[in-house]
């Protein structure tokens, strides 16, 4: 199946999104879309999916011209969509997940369980997938949710699958499973979109690669030809840093302390502290326990037993308002379900966790905030057009950064970031290490939560390893390697350097 569309142009009210572009997708190929965030690729991929239609521009399958005025007929065109949020229901079986939308009754009859256990067998067996139909999807893990849905898209005779950003929440294991259906797929001749934001992924995966840029398209070829670097500088434009980070300061008092923190079975006997003006990581593997660790030192989970001490002083955290008070803030893993709240536009998202600082009679003061959010506006490099405008118009690089600027309206002095740059592009992931850098010449002590050994070495002065809710160690200096984190996060020789 050959997919093309030819000189594409798209725009909503005086947004021009799509400028004249064109591309093709074959057969047996995995092409990668590349692009920052508003470059246009989701907008590109919900015309060939039939949710958008072009302004200008045709579409062609196997050389004739297709008009898809929606998604039901993109889908029986042969396209199928993987869309970012998976289109799962976690207390249904796989097997009900398998044919959601699609009538599959026998007359008056009641649904055909058993066929539709036995079919999604069949596409399992197809596709080498060891798992039950009858297993509840919520029993899965993040890869086998993606596999079920690409399972999905072949039951439908999908032979275009477009994948947006399937990676984005998975570990290294995890990536691999889903690598591994993606290299059948090409073997049974469907071809893949693969839209993503890691470029080693992308060099790794696929075949071939296109660049939107400002809605234009400005590279496309073959992936062996490129390099990471190269790929950057084609979708922001200039060459990308990729150079170290760390910057060696004198390390000021310590802030922040916790000891012997422990909670049930998500972490124990966790000691560690913080100084002004250090970015200190923590890593390890998905489910070593450090969300958990510290969505507690938050006030979001309680402890089972630990102290915690401010500047030498002991207090008692049990609430996120205690947190805030104590000059604690957070900046949550998943940014769409437990950081922006989507029916707030962007000024109220950047005020709501000072309101009650500012707040004269019980009244929010919105002038204090508007003039707040102008200031970081420009610190932060948050593009946008108006703060009244809803938090979803932004691209994912500027709700986090409009996020970040929510926290610091509070005037932090211990900043903790889980996965700050998940889900954002290469240009907003540097400006949010510029970012970093900064508040910690400030004096503010930064946190950094990833499981990018590459981020951690980049910026961090040291950092903890975390293993099974245990600290399996703390790295700095030269020991601070990506072999050494590799170690301690599966379980190597407790460790603690001291150059």
């Amino acid at each position: 199946m050959l997919v093309e569309l030819r000189n594409i142009q798209k725009s909503f009210g005086k947004n021009h999104v799509l400028k004249d572009v064109s591309l093709s997708i074959k057969a047996g190929e995995i092409c990668a879309l590349l692009g920052e965030n508003g470059a246009g690729k989701s907008t590109l991929m919900n015309i060939l999916g039939g949710i958008h239609q072009p302004d200008k521009g045709k579409l062609y399958i196997n050389g004739a011209e297709v008009n898809l005025t929606g998604p039901e007929q993109s889908i029986n065109m042969g396209i199928s969509f993987i869309h970012q949020e998976l289109n799962l229901i976690n207390d249904l079986p796989i097997y009900e997940n398998m044919f959601l939308e699609r009538d599959y009754k026998k007359g008056f009859k009641r649904v055909q369980h058993q066929k539709m256990i036995q079919e999604t067998k069949e596409i399992f067996e197809r596709m080498h997938v060891d798992l039950d139909p009858r297993m509840l999807v919520k029993e899965l893990d993040s890869s086998y949710k993606q596999i079920i849905e690409i399972c999905r898209a072949i039951s439908m005779n999908a032979s275009v699958i477009i994948m947006d950003e399937p990676t984005t929440s998975l570990t290294d294991s995890e990536i691999e499973r889903v690598f591994t259906m993606m290299r059948r797929l090409r073997d049974q001749q469907v071809g893949i979109i693969f839209i993503s934001h890691k470029l080693k992924e992308v060099i790794e995966a696929c075949d071939t690669y296109a660049v939107l840029r400002d809605g234009r398209l400005v590279s496309e070829g073959q992936v062996s030809d490129v390099t990471t670097k190269e790929l950057a500088r084609f979708m922001v434009g200039y060459d990308v840093r990729t150079d170290q980070l760390v910057q060696q300061r004198d390390r000021g008092e310590e802030i922040l302390r916790a000891e012997k923190f422990t909670y049930n079975a998500a972490f124990s006997d966790i000691t560690f502290s913080i100084h002004q003006g250090e970015v200190v990581g923590f890593t390890g593997l998905l489910g070593d326990g450090r969300s958990e660790l510290f969505q507690s030192i938050f006030g979001a989970n309680d402890i089972s037993s630990g102290k915690l001490f401010l500047y030498g002083k002991e207090i008692n955290i049990h609430t996120t308002m205690d947190a805030v008070k104590n000059g604690i803030a957070y900046l949550p893993r998943n940014r769409k379900e437990n950081a922006i709240i989507k029916d707030m536009n962007i000024l109220e998202n950047s005020a709501i966790a000072s309101w009650k600082r500012h707040a004269k009679w019980g009244i929010i003061q919105h002038s204090i905030h508007q003039e707040k959010l102008a200031a970081l506006q420009k610190q932060l490099k948050i593009r946008m057009t108006d703060s009244s405008n809803s938090i979803l118009n932004l691209s994912g690089g500027n709700q986090q950064k409009v996020v970040l600027a929510k926290w610091l309206s509070t005037d932090p002095r211990i900043l903790i970031l889980d996965n700050p740059t998940q889900g954002v592009d290469v240009g907003a992931k540097e400006d949010i290490y510029d970012i970093i850098l900064r508040l910690a010449d400030e004096g503010i002590g930064v946190i950094i939560l990833s499981s990018e050994a590459n981020e951690i070495l980049r910026f961090c002065n040291r950092t903890y390893v975390m293993y099974h809710g245990q600290l399996q160690g703390e790295l700095k200096g030269e020991a601070m390697n990506e072999q050494a984190i590799m170690e301690l996060a599966t379980g190597g020789d407790a460790f603690i350097s001291t150059s």
